[in-house]
């Protein structure tokens, strides 16, 4: 039986939260392939590449919002200028280590952005997702 959600994509700086959030994932059955990107900058050369079977475009990106270099917000915005009409089903959830109701009010800014949360992914949120957009 086909999983809801083809591929996700971590874009995180911290290898521990990358881990936990990809057993969360794959624990949880709903995901073909998950891909991580550990820079904004790696995630926007991924995504610049072709859909290819060994190279699948996420339907599904956990974006962090605080990252050296180029955070989650500015990441989103290089996205729209280098993907001006990426596919529909494409959802982001936005991660953070604390919460900060300005950014969570940014959030609401951007069409892509399914969602601001608190780290850790759980399996709870994760079903929802899949539930709602997939």
């Amino acid at each position: 039986m086909p999983k809801p959600i083809r591929c996700i994509l971590l874009i995180d700086d911290d290898p521990d939260d990358n881990f936990l959030h990809r057993l969360v994932i794959e624990e949880s059955g709903l995901c073909e392939e998950v891909r991580e990107a550990t820079t904004a900058a790696e995630a926007l050369r991924y995504l610049a590449q072709p859909d290819a079977a060994d190279h699948p475009f996420p339907n599904l990106m956990l974006l962090d919002v605080n990252m050296p270099g180029m955070g989650g917000f500015e990441f989103l915005d290089e996205y729209r200028r280098r993907v001006p009409n990426p596919p529909l089903d494409v959802q982001v959830l936005l991660f953070t280590a604390a919460e900060n109701p300005a950014e969570q009010a940014r959030a609401q800014s951007y069409r892509e952005i399914a969602g601001y949360h608190v780290k850790p992914l759980t399996g709870e949120l994760l079903a929802e997702v899949a539930g709602k957009y997939f």
